[in-house]
């Protein structure tokens, strides 16, 4: 995401026929496959209806998995309704007589499992379902529901608002850090990340984009069109993403020929077209300095001027609300690698996020006519707000590895001070150490979840020194830190 001080930001319509619901019935149903287990049967039990995040308790569930989540939905601006059908596929973790999704306003018409009725109940964001036969340890099963209604946005504790957005000429689906519960039910936390399959059926003249590949593109019943979208690499659910709107849509591929895939708002077009020139630039940039791409698609979402108070680093196709600028080009491509390849293992991990894109709006500066990273980092210290406006933040408020609280997890101190702590790093072990050390754990840590646990240990083992004080003073320190 973008940070809402540091980063420059910007936070109806003709009648169509109304959208019939989608055919694909709602079933939950379960594949059961061998345990490999010897002995007695364990009796099923409820899973946890929460993670126990730090600062998102209720998000995510416990005692399965997902491994794939199919989404087929339907949607007409005319009305703002939205029809869907949620297919999840995940394996159990523990014997289960019940487990929860969470979701949340739009109304539950069916829930199946194993081609069979379930019963289901709603309690706030989370909906439980109690599957006729318990699921065993170790089994692979297949969730689908049928939903329906008029999205209604999710706000977080900071007052933004994610979910399902309705923009000017259609609607934007968005989730950092819980919104995508608004839009469709899963297991929403960053540490359950699966692949993707979600097709999006729109009036006819219509665009509708979302994460990955465009498998198909098909003229409906009703004058509607259906766009099957397919993403291979595992993602947090938070990165998932619909777009509807009268896009322009340009295709191509970067040099090194990963397809690429834009779909920007025609009022925003001309202003958009200098910063979108440098994405494939920006790409292949991106390869050299943290390793391979990660995914096998790249493009941007620009939606009408306004939408957001925020961009966003949805996978393979980062939101913006408004004309992006270059650096905001660069940051939410940097994402790409940190945070939706290298994703947390929970939000208090966000500065692995935010302060890696921040750093790599540095990096790509100092080799680009801009300030050096060190010159940044002297201006900040000096409160220079001539080199870079972050002197003038909130940056030493509190240290970015412990947020105080769900509100501050996109704070001044996740984003600067995060970057500071990297350039610190660069500062103790030396050019040639560090720029491995990026490379290295965006490598080792591809598609997968980390902690800044994870991060520290992995930092001080692959660079050969002792960092203790740069966490303790840096990442950890309460006081402002002052200059080496």
């Amino acid at each position: 995401m973008e940070h809402p001080r540091i980063i420059r930001r910007t936070k109806r319509t003709t009648r169509l026929t109304r959208l019939a619901a989608p055919t694909v019935s709602a079933v939950l149903s379960v594949a059961v496959l061998a345990t490999g287990c010897t002995g007695s049967t364990v009796q099923g039990r409820p899973g946890a209806s929460g993670v126990r995040d730090p600062y998102f308790p209720r998000a995510g569930n416990g005692g399965y998995q997902v491994e794939h989540y199919d989404l087929n939905l339907a949607y007409d601006p005319a009305d703002g309704r939205l029809h869907g059908t949620a297919v999840i596929t995940a394996r159990a973790e523990q014997g289960l007589s019940s487990f929860n999704l969470d979701f949340s306003g739009l109304k539950v018409e069916g829930v199946e499992v194993q081609g069979a009725g379930a019963r289901h109940n709603r309690s706030g964001t989370e909906l439980t379902v109690r599957p006729a036969k318990d699921l065993k340890k170790g089994e692979v099963f297949r969730t689908e529901i049928d939903y329906s209604g008029r999205p209604k946005p999710v706000v977080d504790p900071d007052g933004s608002e994610e979910g399902w957005i309705a923009t000017a000429d259609g609607a934007v689906g968005v989730g950092e850090p819980v919104g995508s519960m608004g839009w469709f039910p899963g297991n929403h936390h960053p540490s359950d990340k699966a692949t993707y399959d979600i097709k999006l059926t729109v009036p006819k003249g219509y665009e509708a984009v979302s994460n990955g590949a465009l498998r198909s593109r098909t003229d409906v019943a009703d004058g509607r069109t259906e766009f099957a979208w397919h993403s291979a690499e595992p993602m947090a659910s938070y990165l998932a993403t619909a777009a509807i709107g009268k896009f322009d849509v340009t295709t191509g591929r970067t040099p090194s020929g990963i397809p690429l895939y834009n779909a920007v708002t025609p009022a925003e077009s001309a202003k958009s077209a200098p910063a979108l020139e440098r994405l494939p630039e920006i790409v292949e940039w991106g390869s050299a300095k943290f390793g391979p791409y990660p995914f096998d698609t790249v493009g941007t979402i620009v939606l009408p001027g306004g939408t957001l108070g925020y961009a966003l680093e949805t996978q393979t196709k980062p939101v913006y609300p408004g004309a992006p600028d270059e650096n905001l080009i660069l940051h939410e491509l940097a994402h790409q690698w940190f945070g939706n390849s290298v994703s947390p293992k929970s939000w208090k991990d966000m500065w692995l996020n935010e302060g890696f894109a921040t750093y790599a709006e540095w990096l790509w500066a100092e080799e680009h006519d801009g300030p050096t990273a060190q010159r940044r980092f002297e201006a900040i210290v000096d409160g220079d707000a001539t080199v870079d406006q972050a002197a003038d933040s909130e940056w030493d408020a509190f240290p970015p590895a412990a947020p105080p609280g769900p509100e501050h997890i996109s704070g001044d101190p996740v984003y600067v001070r995060g970057a500071m702590v990297l350039h610190r790093i660069r500062q103790e072990v030396g050019d040639e150490k560090f720029f491995a050390l990026l490379r290295g754990w965006a490598t080792d840590h591809r598609h997968g979840n980390a902690s800044t646990a994870d991060f520290t240990a992995y930092a001080q083992r692959h660079t050969g020194h002792d960092l203790k004080k740069v966490w303790d003073v840096w990442l950890y320190g309460k006081d402002r830190p002052k200059a080496p």
